[in-house]
């Protein structure tokens, strides 16, 4: 694509920075958003032409928490499956996490993954830096990334970091970005050892049980108000953590929370057994509204998936020797759309949630709005219909997902990656490439 590719989207309903919705036309040139006007007039310089009408266009979703499993691990996913499934479900960027296979604990895994994705990724990507015990000039060095990763639980080898004494100095050196998996280790060994020989799926709620998140969560915050550091807790799972942070939240604080810990609760296990073990598990529906209140409060910040796709087949093994994790970046943003067209939040919100608030977090440059001079990251979705979530049509290489037969709305019908359609009416245009993401410390 030449540097001054041009795209003009005609009769969109668009989201404004303000909240507000206005139907109007908006110019591309090259990567960047140049004109945003109630109507463009027609132009000889325009490359390509989208007819809108009828659907909304929002900021492309920019998913802070994914496991895409390369390099190691590419039987479950791999980036270029993973980004044709982002590609899809509106994601137009997403931040992944170190536990491949080598770990990315240096500047030279770091570099593969970035190389890697430059050969294969349909959409933008950045990475995080996994924390070991020994690996802090690492953490303080290397670049780009988005931040630090701490498994304070629910890890093996290297990335288990659940010993305070070991955390501290993490959180003592450097002003980097920190970002938590708050499970308390010690309390998951015991509470295993206690629940040993059960081989109902749902006793993993219990075993990992709220306590566990919540003593975890609380030294996180510990360690960052002593060092006023900059922490992120990820996947928000129990009201207890939502009501700790509504008392106790430092203005360097953020927190997420996965649609699967708003929408889906303990009794999915019923229904769909493995498939929905997750770390940290799925809570009670009380949880559910306390999280609910907590994001619509701005108590919790933004939305991530924690997309961490296993395969069927490691799913039937059947507990505890069934994997944790499902897929997520095809789903989200119907998901939360529907959500807002049942009137329990807005798409304004929604949108914040899953772009503007994660790039302002981030520090990612000129992503998260529609305004001349953001970039062209760009989702047209269609509010006006809705599906149902089928198996058959999931682009993850796990080929399955813990919301099928749900009938959702908003749905993907172009995505626009650096002002180049990467997804049009279920087509892909596997030839797009993205762009690493910048993070202004």
């Amino acid at each position: 694509m030449s540097s001054n590719h041009c795209l003009l989207i005609r009769h969109a309903r668009i989201l404004l920075p303000t909240g507000e919705f206005v139907v109007g036309d908006i110019e591309t040139r090259g990567r960047e958003i140049v004109r945003v006007e109630s109507e463009i007039p027609p132009s000889t310089r325009v490359d390509k032409e989208i007819d809108a009408n009828g659907l909304t266009l929002l900021p492309g979703v920019i998913d802070p928490q994914v496991h895409f499993r390369e390099p190691g691990l590419e039987h479950k996913e791999d980036l270029f499956s993973a980004s044709c499934a982002c590609a899809k479900g509106g994601v137009t960027s997403f931040l992944e996490m170190p536990n491949t296979r080598p770990l990315t604990i240096t500047q030279a895994a770091l570099d593969d993954k970035l190389q890697r994705s430059a050969d294969h990724c349909l959409v933008n990507y950045g990475f995080f830096i996994g924390a070991t015990p020994e690996n802090l000039p690492d953490l303080r060095d290397a670049q780009p990334t988005c931040g630090i990763k701490i498994f304070m639980g629910s890890a093996h080898g290297h990335l288990l970091v659940d010993h305070e004494e070991v955390l501290e100095p993490i959180f003592a050196q450097g002003d980097r970005l920190i970002a938590v998996h708050a499970e308390d280790q010690a309390r998951i060994r015991a509470r295993r050892e206690q629940f040993a020989g059960i081989t109902d799926p749902a006793i993993h709620s219990q075993i990992q049980d709220s306590q566990a998140a919540v003593n975890a969560t609380k030294l996180a915050l510990k360690l960052s108000k002593k060092y006023q550091r900059r922490l992120h807790i990820l996947h928000l799972s129990t009201g207890e953590e939502a009501q700790l942070l509504r008392q106790d939240k430092p203005s360097w604080v953020t927190a997420e929370v996965t649609p699967q810990h708003l929408l889906l609760n303990t009794s999915a296990y019923e229904k769909i057994g493995t498939l929905a073990q997750m770390n940290p598990p799925l809570r009670t529906p009380q949880d559910n509204q306390v999280l609910w209140q907590a994001l619509l409060d701005g108590v919790i910040d933004f939305i991530a998936t924690d997309h961490a796709p296993h395969t069927l087949e490691e799913k039937a093994k059947g507990y505890p020797h069934s994997p944790s994790g499902m897929p997520g970046v095809e789903t989200s943003l119907p998901l939360m759309l529907t959500q807002a067209m049942e009137g329990r939040c807005t798409i304004a919100q929604v949108s914040n949630w899953m772009s503007t608030a994660v790039a302002q977090a981030y520090r990612i440059p000129n992503k998260g709005a529609i305004a001349p001079g953001y970039d062209a990251d760009l989702v047209l979705v269609d509010l006006d219909n809705y599906r149902p979530v089928v198996r058959e049509e999931v682009l993850t290489k796990c080929g399955w997902s813990p919301f099928e037969g749900w009938n959702l709305t908003g749905w993907p019908v172009i995505t626009i990656v650096g002002g180049q359609i990467v997804y049009e009416r279920g087509q892909l245009h596997t030839e797009v490439r993205g762009q690493p993401l910048a993070f202004d410390a």
